[in-house]
């Protein structure tokens, strides 16, 4: 027997949820989309163009700086429009809208990635930045807010978990080699099939497809507000903007170290790109451990305590390569403790990227907060650092100065957010002691003698 027990037919489809398969159909839906969309920008989009733009165009880094922050602030604009949008037309709710729009927008990017290898000159390459900026611009409020429709309050962090850490397993055991035609090659072989998968969600025929379709749109009025939105979590537009800042800072902060990293022969080879299977499935491994680790965490516990993990870890991460450069044995491999860190720290907030901005919204203003979220704190910060790391590079900093600077920024923010937490706490606390205590019920009425 389909659906709950004693749940009643309409239309085939069963009330209180729909059959086991549809909620199924929706955690997998959700994790599918997750998982490729963050695949597809931290290897194809992030890796890939610079690839592009370097080796296959022969453009200067400065030139190809400005084109990665060009298309950083381009896509928050389509972001931030399209959010607006849903929110103003009410479609944070409306799956059967979502998924319309998510067709057109892979079917755009499949387009992309198949002419990405034939981009030979200056012009194409600006032209195809531009395109892929708009479709990621627009696919972001509308991917991210997929969690309200598909995912329940309590399996948001376990969730969230599994996406991050299915990506970054998968990013890290293929493609070898981070170039643009391999990355094309791998993304195509997913997106065509993908295209025809959105098609028949967007416009389900009779049957099943259609009777699934119509279980999992009533998903964000049986699930309810964001797991922080509700009494006694109910955050002001300073909380929200500070963790929009802080999470813009934890972005940054890993792509500005990361990029000068990987061009160190000594740290690449021996990690995400070593020519043996043995360093990379552990790097693939501790990905999955470190995301299942934070899904437990944000799942028991408050967001801030999460976020104070993600920078302690950073900070210390940097610290080890920084260690490394100065005092390290040369001629010899580095240990793999240094990835380890990092990979722990990266699926940490990752995870906490998946699920704190759904958690933070309704179904009212989902649109504008995702597009917020995750593009400033997320996609602008990425795509910043990145293009101020391209500079770095191309201006001959050295490694050892230029992690030096990253060092600083993550020790300003290791420390200084645990330092505003506690303050913030006393302000309550001392708030708390001055208000006056709530009269008894059964106190005598006095009266002052002047």
């Amino acid at each position: 027997m389909l659906g709950h027990r004693g749940a009643r037919r309409h239309g085939g489809v069963a009330r209180h949820g729909g059959a086991w398969w549809h909620r199924a159909a929706g955690y997998g839906l959700y994790i599918a989309v997750l998982t490729a969309g963050y695949y597809y920008n931290l290897t194809f989009v992030q890796l890939g163009l610079i690839d592009l733009g370097e080796r296959r165009v022969g453009l200067p880094g400065a030139t190809v700086s400005a084109a990665m922050g060009g298309l950083a602030l381009t896509a928050l604009a389509a972001a931030l429009a399209m959010g607006w949008t849903m929110d103003r037309r009410g479609w944070g709710g409306n799956l059967r809208v979502k998924l319309r729009i998510l067709l057109g927008v892979v079917l755009a990017q499949t387009l992309l990635t198949i002419a990405a290898p034939f981009v030979l000159s200056t012009g194409a390459f600006l032209a195809w930045v531009a395109v892929c900026s708009l479709s990621i611009g627009t696919g972001i409020p509308v991917t991210f807010s997929l969690m309200l429709d598909l995912i329940p309050n309590r399996h948001r962090g376990h969730v969230a978990a599994t996406t991050a850490g299915l990506a970054f397993f998968a990013a890290a055991l293929y493609p070898r080699q981070w170039r643009i035609e391999e990355f094309a090659t791998t993304m195509t072989w997913a997106m065509v099939p993908a295209v025809g998968v959105f098609a028949l969600l967007a416009f389900p025929p009779r049957g099943p497809v259609r009777d699934l379709v119509a279980t999992l749109a009533d998903g964000a009025a049986r699930h309810g507000p964001g797991r922080f939105v509700r009494p006694p979590h109910l955050p002001s537009r300073a909380v929200f903007w500070g963790l929009v800042a802080v999470m813009f800072g934890v972005f940054f902060i890993d792509s500005l170290g990361f990029l000068r990293i990987i061009e160190a022969p000594t740290y690449i080879l021996s990690s995400w790109q070593s020519p043996e299977t043995g360093p990379r499935l552990f790097i693939a491994v501790t990905h999955v451990i470190g995301a299942a680790m934070a899904g437990v965490l944000y799942t028991a516990f408050d967001r801030r305590w999460l976020i104070v993990w993600i920078l302690g870890l950073f900070a210390f991460t940097h610290l080890l390569y920084t260690s490394h450069l100065l005092v390290g044995p040369s001629g010899m491999d580095p240990p793999l403790v240094l990835p380890l860190f990092y990979v722990l720290a990266v699926s940490f907030y990752t995870t906490l990227n998946f699920a704190l901005w759904p958690d933070l919204s309704t179904a009212e203003d989902v649109g504008l907060r995702t597009a917020l979220g995750v593009g400033i704190a997320g996609w602008l910060a990425s795509f910043l650092s990145t293009a101020l790391a391209l500079w770095s590079k191309s201006s001959d900093l050295s490694l050892l100065a230029h992690l030096r600077y990253v060092n600083a920024l993550a020790i300003v923010l290791a420390v200084g957010v645990p330092v505003v937490l506690y303050l913030a706490r006393v302000r309550r606390l001392a708030t708390a002691t001055r208000a006056p205590a709530p009269a008894h019920p059964l106190a005598r009425p006095t009266t002052e003698v002047p």
